[in-house]
């Protein structure tokens, strides 16, 4: 698959670069989940200038150190002394830096944790005494997010306000998916694009492996993702086991849980065996961000109707499907999966439509809110419109019903809503109605 997007990163970082080589040495750290795209991105920038790159992996120091050395040597054609520690590796790249201008790039920089979390404190003491008088485009890139925050964001680390520049990577826009599906599939049909967008959620390296394996319509989707040999059927536990660590049981029965409609903290404990789970909820979704907290349009933070939402919607797939299913995937019933899936499309995807289009409003950039409504009574959801959304002008709003065919919407019904609405918290706005179904994508 061609590169697709990122135009602004690219051009951050190539003027990062030039700052580097004619000013002095600076600091960029691009974070984003596995697979969405990081070092591309970086090898992007680069162009054909060629660049030192060092990848943290889980051996030793000492094994890590004798690569780099390799790295080093062929990428600066100057003699590398063997070493063992990366800090005696940083220190010589930093006096290189003193008569060269080079990019490095140190990827999965938050593995350093498990070699050697000394490694840290290290850079920042050599990166103070050589950063005025070098001329280095530092990179560092890390996938495992909550870490990567640390690292730069908390106080008391010692990389602690070190980064010159923060790239934080989203998925892939709607308008870029769009684009991918018309290069490489003329003839897809809406439903086509909502069953990419309902699976990979944009994430660059699931779009490439569908894109290669010229899996773009909804039945071959489904079909490439249930393949024996797809990459897919393990992704989510290789995504989050590192995030989580040795607690990741818990929270892997927590998203379930979400994932199967137990979306009110009361709803998941009781179902968890009453277990407490208000701290793990609180990690999930400030420290992890797996999950979003979710409150009804112009609801006061404080308000106890609050449901929860995974917030990637690849792992809102796999954890329904594949965790889901576990006992069929661990016994390689991958057809059993694949009817689970086709099956349970129509509905699951209705669902999805409905944050297709919530993103739709946002990448429109004509709302300061985007969001839903519903009131908690008696253990159920009454009054819910899919999305409301503020307008930029003020007292204007607008009210959606979500149908995947128009057939199904009731005007009448989404009226008396929005009346209840106006009366309930809304009485000064205009709110448009409408419907938005699989037409409008």
């Amino acid at each position: 698959m061609k590169f697709y997007n990122r135009e602004h990163e690219i051009a951050k970082l190539k003027e990062v670069r030039e700052s580097s080589y004619n000013d002095h040495s600076r600091l960029t750290v691009v974070t984003g989940r596995r697979r969405i795209g990081k070092t591309s991105l970086i090898g992007r920038a680069m162009g054909d200038e060629p660049f030192i790159y060092l990848f943290v992996g889980r051996k030793n120091e000492a094994s890590l150190c004798a690569g780099y050395c390799k790295e080093i040597a062929s990428k600066l054609g100057v003699f590398v002394p063997p070493m063992t520690s990366f800090q005696d590796v940083f220190v010589f790249l930093m006096q290189q830096g003193e008569t060269k201008k080079f990019t490095l790039v140190i990827d999965e920089f938050q593995e350093f944790f498990n070699v050697n979390s000394s490694v840290y404190s290290d850079i920042q003491n050599h990166w103070d005494q050589y950063r005025l008088k070098t001329h280095i485009n530092f990179i560092v890139s890390g996938s495992v997010y909550s870490l990567m925050t640390k690292i730069f964001q908390h106080y008391h680390e010692p990389l602690f306000g070190r980064a010159d520049v923060l790239l934080k990577l989203n998925p892939f826009s709607l308008s870029v998916l769009k684009q991918i599906m018309a290069d490489n599939n003329p003839e897809y049909t809406n439903d086509d694009l909502l069953a990419l967008y309902t699976v990979t959620g944009g994430i660059p390296k699931y779009v490439e492996l569908l894109v290669d394996a010229k899996a773009l319509s909804v039945e071959k989707i489904i079909h490439a993702v249930c393949d024996a040999d797809s990459p897919f059927k393990d992704e989510g536990k290789n995504l989050l086991v590192d995030e989580f660590g040795k607690q990741y049981g818990t929270y892997f029965s927590i998203l379930d849980a979400i994932s199967n409609g137990r979306n009110t903290q009361s709803e998941i404990a009781t179902l968890l065996g009453e277990k407490s789970i208000g701290g793990q909820l609180k990690k999930l979704e400030e420290t992890y961000e797996v999950i979003k907290k979710m409150r009804p349009i112009l609801a006061k933070k404080g308000t106890q109707t609050v449901r929860y939402e995974i917030s990637d919607m690849f792992l809102r797939f796999w954890f329904r499907y594949f965790e889901g299913n576990r006992t069929l995937v661990e016994m390689n019933q991958f057809e059993v999966v694949e009817r689970i899936i086709l099956e349970d499309y129509t509905t699951y995807s209705g669902k999805t439509l409905e944050e297709y289009f919530k993103q739709q409003f946002v990448e429109s950039h004509q709302y300061r809110d985007i969001g839903s409504y519903w009131e908690a009574k008696k253990g159920k959801e009454q009054n819910d419109i899919d999305i409301v959304a503020l307008r930029l002008e003020k007292n204007q709003a607008v009210a959606v019903e979500v149908k995947r065919q128009r057939k199904e919407f009731k005007p009448e019904l989404l009226s008396e809503k929005v009346e209840h609405l106006k009366n309930k918290i809304m009485p000064k706005y205009n709110i448009e109605q409408m419907c938005l179904t699989l037409e409008d994508m």
